[in-house]
């Protein structure tokens, strides 16, 4: 029971890195709250599940769902923020909120207000070593999002363009005066923060076997506790966070049986690490 908890809990916390890393790294370089990323997230759900539903192949449908999140990101970027980072950090934020309540209304108005079934055949099987047992998609969810955060590793510590980017977060400023393109930068920044969340939108429609309109809004919140938690702007405090609150909803949910929201945990552990550690798990103070 220990290890199959153990299990679950990485499995969805893997999910949570693939949404919550997105919008950490928008912090990191416009240091703006992306509310609409929760948008962003079932929108490549939308269009891996209509793609699927098209071409009948799953692999092909998830790289569609995160190619549909990726332009929508940086249409997002473009014709929204850009024009606003001028004024205070509020608007910016407002505007993303407002945003994102618009993309829900979009959802229920063009897909339907009801889920859809997103019962899509992986082919990988499942895993079962005496009682410890992982389901195909379990699998499926572990193997993408290990494979992402390598490829997100290498471009960000092996290629001119991460380097750019780290440093673009650190001081932009800085980072111009030397011939970084600062606007280019921040595209690329929002095409692969959105197409991981295309990703884990895709991954959560499989695993739930269902997508729905408002499939983003618990996302919203919890993936902003996950940042404040792991540190803002600093990636590996964000997956940290993301795998432990995983670990923590399942073994206080299905493990210890305690009883209250399974969503109230990412703020609880919000709350015990701002209380000692201000700045997050990994954050600078």
């Amino acid at each position: 029971m220990l290890w199959q908890q153990l299990a679950n809990g990485i499995a969805i916390g893997s999910v949570y890195a693939l949404i919550s890393l997105g919008l950490t790294m928008v912090y990191g370089i416009l240091r703006i709250l992306h509310v609409a990323h929760a948008g962003i997230y079932a929108l490549g759900a939308y269009v891996g599940l209509f793609s699927f539903r098209l071409i009948g192949e799953f692999w092909l449908s998830l790289f569609i769902g995160m190619a549909g999140a990726a332009v929508a990101g940086y249409f997002v970027e473009r014709f929204l923020y850009m024009p606003l980072l001028h004024l205070p950090r509020i608007a910016p934020l407002i505007v993303s909120i407002g945003l994102f309540i618009a993309l829900e209304e979009a959802f229920r108005i063009v897909a339907g207000p009801h889920t859809l079934a997103y019962n899509a055949q992986v082919k990988l099987g499942d895993l079962s070593i005496g009682s410890f047992h992982l389901t195909e998609t379990q699998i499926l969810i572990l193997l993408v999002t290990l494979i992402i955060l390598v490829i997100l590793w290498a471009f960000l510590t092996k290629t001119r363009t991460g380097l750019a980017m780290r440093a673009c977060a650190q001081d932009p400023e800085t980072a111009s005066s030397f011939g970084v393109n600062v606007s280019a930068i921040i595209a690329v920044n929002f095409l692969i923060g959105s197409a991981m969340a295309g990703a884990a939108g895709v991954l959560i429609g499989v695993y739930d076997n269902q997508v729905w309109p408002t499939m983003g809004s618990i996302p919203a919140y919890k993936a902003l506790a996950i940042v404040v938690l792991g540190g803002l702007g600093n990636i590996p405090g964000t997956v940290l966070a993301s795998i432990i609150v995983g670990l923590a909803e399942t073994f206080f949910i299905g493990f210890l049986v305690i009883p209250f929201p399974r969503d109230a945990v990412a703020f609880i552990a919000m709350i015990l690490v701002l209380m000692f550690r201000p700045y997050g798990l990994l954050g600078k103070a």
